[in-house]
């Protein structure tokens, strides 16, 4: 059960942070949600996204098991430079604006460490 509160926690993290970072830099700088697709179709598709992100962060953390126990910030730190990576090359390709991306930055700057402790709070004391 511990592994589906640290997926649900994960998952509250990573959602909510960048709608955090991206509505306060819409109100600031002027962004506006992708023309093509309704305000509730774009927030399920994140959430569909970052449901997979979450899963993913848990499960490899608890199937590493001990590696990851008492080293979380390096956990943070790997899926921080993978996801960093991802919006340099979404900006690259033109699929995201530098704009868009360095907010994403921003975004993981916090939650990849925050999810990192988070499961290794929930699963490390496991």
């Amino acid at each position: 059960m511990s592994i589906v509160f640290a997926m649900l926690a994960v998952l509250a993290i990573v959602y909510l942070v960048p709608l955090v970072v991206y509505g306060a830099a819409s109100t600031l700088a002027g962004l506006e949600l992708p023309a093509e697709s309704s305000p509730q179709r774009f927030l399920v598709g994140i959430l569909a996204t970052k449901l997979g992100t979450a899963i993913g962060f848990v499960l490899l953390f608890q199937l590493t098991g001990s590696a990851w126990v008492g080293r979380w910030a390096v956990y943070g730190l790997i899926w921080f430079g993978v996801f960093a990576a991802s919006e340099v090359g979404d900006a690259i390709s033109g699929r995201s604006s530098w704009t868009e991306a360095g907010l994403g930055i921003l975004s993981e700057a916090v939650y990849a460490p925050a999810s990192a402790y988070v499961t290794h709070l929930i699963l490390g004391a496991a």
